[in-house]
């Protein structure tokens, strides 16, 4: 595989981590040809509330779920941090690691779903991350309806976001190997209904919780007691 090969950059709160997780970063590696995927359980996010389980718990269940994957590696370098977590730091800091000795022209590429895209305009310095990255959004289209027009939705959220998606969005994967960032792909792929929330509900009403993530997350979740009832109904 060619030293240019894109390396995808998964983050996340993983609370816990599922199937939908595990499918988009399949199919981000199929369709961007890319070299590996490093997903990145977060540390105190800074849009959103704190994550239900430990970060230590997290981190395992995430070690768990790829764990014989050769295309997916843990990075742990959120996790245990207590202030907020920037994407654009991170990937800032990932660009002078000599450990992974990427250098400034390694393509790299941030994954996100198309609801978090959606809302990249309210993130830290969001306009500095087309410097350090591609954008790789992940969308699900809706099999039910007539689905609205992705670039209408943008223009609908905010029209800073639009003109810069009008910008830099390219219908080809090359372009993720062309440079080493600066552009979005947008990538469909298959619409999994689950989601972290859920599996914490079901958890706290002690229903069943298999084929929703690994067989070996879920028994961490039941040897470990997490998001049992009275933990879900503080934080609610």
């Amino acid at each position: 595989m060619s030293a240019r090969a894109p390396i995808g950059i998964f983050g996340g709160t993983f609370d816990p981590i599922h199937f939908g997780h595990l499918r988009l970063a399949q199919e981000a590696v199929e369709q961007c040809n890319l070299a590996s995927v490093r997903f990145i359980p977060s540390g105190t996010p800074p849009h959103r509330a704190a994550p239900y389980a430990s970060a230590q718990h997290r981190l395992n269940m995430v070690r768990l779920a790829i764990q014989g994957n050769e295309k997916f590696v843990l990075d742990e370098r959120e996790i245990f941090r207590t202030d907020p977590c920037y994407t654009v730091d991170t990937l800032t800091a990932m660009r002078v690691d000599i450990d992974l000795n990427w250098g400034s022209q390694q393509p790299l590429c941030l994954l996100l779903g198309s609801d978090a895209f959606l809302l990249l305009h309210t993130w830290y310095e969001w306009e500095k991350l087309f410097s350090l990255a591609h954008i790789v959004v992940l969308h699900r289209p809706q099999n039910n309806a007539v689905e609205q027009d992705f670039s209408t939705r943008i223009a609908q959220a905010s029209s800073a976001l639009h003109r810069v998606y009008q910008e830099r969005a390219s219908t080809s994967p090359v372009v993720l190997s062309a440079a080493p960032a600066g552009a979005i792909l947008r990538v469909d792929i298959p619409a999994l209904e689950i989601s972290s929330s859920t599996i914490r509900a079901r958890c706290a009403d002690n229903k069943d919780i298999h084929y929703l993530l690994p067989d070996t997350v879920a028994s961490y979740i039941h040897t470990h007691h997490l998001y049992h009832y009275a933990d879900y109904q503080e934080k609610n």
